[in-house]
Order: C-alpha cells, then structure tokens, then sequence
C-alpha cells in the first residue's frame, strides 16, 4: 500500500519536486544496472545499494521519500528521451563537432549561406524561385552554396546550386519540420559534402563560419528565404552578429531577405513600429540587411555589392514568376 501511494504521489508531483531541489537529467542519472526491477517502483534501488528487510517497518523518511520520486521521474525521463539520442555528456563533445563544421567550410569554401524552411514542397512557387535564385547566384559569385541539408527550401537551393554545377556545402540537423528523420544520411548528396550535427549551436557556428569572408576575393551572402520558427532564430541571429559587427566588421557580408510574395511584409511592419516605440534605432534595421520581392532586384543587389561588370550579369532567368499570395497549408 505503501509503495503504491508513494508512485501516484511520485507521478503527479515528481517534476515540481525535480525543479524545486534543482535535480536535472543531465547531472544526475541513475548508473545501468543488470538487477531485476522490483514491481514495486517506489521500493527502486541502485545497482549495489542495500534492499529492505521484507519485515522491516514501512516507515520512510522525506529525504527517502524524495529520492524514490527522484528516481522514478528520471526513469521515465531517460525512457522518453531514448529515442532522440543520448545527452551531452560533456561540452567537449560540442567542441568537437564545431570544429568538424569549421574543417567542412574550410575545404569546401565560404559562399552563400540559405536560410528556409523545411516544409515547402517542390510544387510551391517558393520552392521554383529559390530553385533559380541559387543557380544565379552560384554562376554570379562563383561560390559554395551553403544549407541546412533539409528538405524544402534548403533542398531547392541545393537544386539551383546542382544546376549551376557549382561547389555545394550542408550541415544537416536530425530534425526538421518537427519530425524525428529516419536517417543522418542526405538523399543524394556525396557525404563529403555535408555532416549530420547532433547539436543545433555547433551547426549555427558552421553557417555562420560558411558566411564570414576571409579574403576581399571571397563572395558570400545571407539569403533568408520565407520560413518559419528556425528559420526566424537563424534570421535574426545573424542579424545582430552583424548589429553587433561580429559579422562584417572588416569586409561587409550582404544580407538579402526574400520578400516573395510580400511573406514579410507583416514582420517589416512590426519592426517599422519597434522605431516607433524606440527600441530599434531609425534606419536601424535598413541599414543591416537589403529587402527584395524578387530574384532579379536580389541577383542586381549582389552584382553592385562585388562590382560585377555588367557584361558578367547574364541572368538565366524566367519570365516574372506568378506572384500570388500561396499558402504554405498547401494539399
């Protein structure tokens, strides 16, 4: 009777109790054990410990019956969490997979850095202009074509950069539009092309490397292409490295937003009122990136940016591709 209250005790109430005593997953695990599981899972013991007489009196003090919760919610946390890896178990393992990202820039080369999102399909309008927009731009700057490896618009610029048969660089994550992938493993990219990070900050680190010009011979770019919550983190994370001239201090980066089909439109007037209230300095944030509602003002952008003669600037474009407002909730 006992072990069974302090179970349904331990499951309503273990992870207010967890946060109130500071105990986190990631500090303290309960070591692997071969020993049989008692039914009872408020009477859990570590491997080693010293188990109860049968006869002894049921009485259990709070700090006994604190950690009985504790072990219990940790059981259910690492049963939750097996499916998405392992922890981190030191931050020499981050250490260690940037610099992995860093050695890819380093033999593939710096270039232009896409950002998207991951849900687009290939039929979407959006999907086709980045598709050109990437082949452009890979013939103009002569440079890697840089993306997260994922599906959607990182996939359609990656088609654009195959179609200009120009270097092409990606630095995958095992999740994207909010499914677990089945496989670390690209499509069909060569796997000296691309690596699969387990961590989000060391594949920030490897765009943003990919993006930071060495030589005033390197040309490279932010191109935020419409996207959603990641796409927005990554967006305004670059955004105020080059605020804060951690990006660009010594040789400018251009920064394009894509406005296609006026998608930001809402987000521009938002920021135009954050200058009303003061929180963003006038021509503050004009002055950071370049707003384009299409390929060719964004492709003539980057040809005065690097001074490309002008007989250098054949845009193998289509005619202006329909614009017209497409939901991304598409069938």
């Amino acid at each position: 009777m006992e072990a069974a209250a302090a179970s349904s005790v331990g499951a309503g109430f273990g992870a207010q109790l967890r946060r109130a005593i500071g105990f986190r997953h990631s500090q303290r695990r309960a070591p692997s054990c071969s020993c049989p599981r008692s039914p009872r899972p408020a009477a859990r013991l570590l491997c080693g410990g010293t188990a109860r007489p049968r006869g002894a009196v049921a009485a259990t003090s709070g700090d006994q019956r604190r950690r009985q919760w504790q072990l219990g919610e940790l059981e259910a946390e690492a049963e939750a969490g097996s499916a998405l890896g392992p922890p981190r178990s030191s931050p020499l393992e981050v250490r260690e997979e940037m610099a992995r990202c860093f050695d890819l820039v380093r033999r593939l080369g710096h270039g232009a850095v896409y950002l998207g999102s991951s849900r687009v399909p290939p039929t979407h309008p959006h999907f086709l202009q980045t598709t050109e927009l990437a082949r452009e731009i890979a013939r103009l700057l002569d440079c890697t074509t840089w993306t997260g490896a994922g599906p959607g618009l990182m996939d359609a610029a990656i088609q654009g950069a195959l179609e200009a048969d120009k270097p092409i660089g990606g630095l995958k994550i095992a999740k994207e539009a909010g499914e677990w992938t089945s496989s670390a493993i690209h499509p069909y990219l060569p796997p000296e092309t691309y690596l699969t990070c387990r961590f989000f900050s060391a594949r920030k680190h490897g765009l943003v490397d990919a993006v930071v010009r060495s030589s005033p011979a390197d040309r490279t770019a932010v191109i935020a292409l419409p996207g959603g919550i990641g796409t927005l983190d990554e967006l305004f994370e670059i955004m105020a490295l080059i605020q804060l001239e951690r990006i660009g201090s010594v040789l400018p980066v251009p920064f394009l937003l894509l406005n296609y089909d006026s998608y930001y439109s809402k987000l521009l007037d938002f920021l135009n009122d954050c200058q009303d209230w003061g929180t963003v300095a006038p021509g503050e944030v004009a002055s950071l990136w370049k707003v384009c509602d299409g390929n060719y003002e964004a492709l003539e952008y980057l040809a005065e940016f690097y001074n490309v003669p002008a007989a250098e600037r054949n845009y193998q474009i289509s005619p202006q591709l329909k614009q017209h407002r497409t939901s991304y909730a598409t069938n």
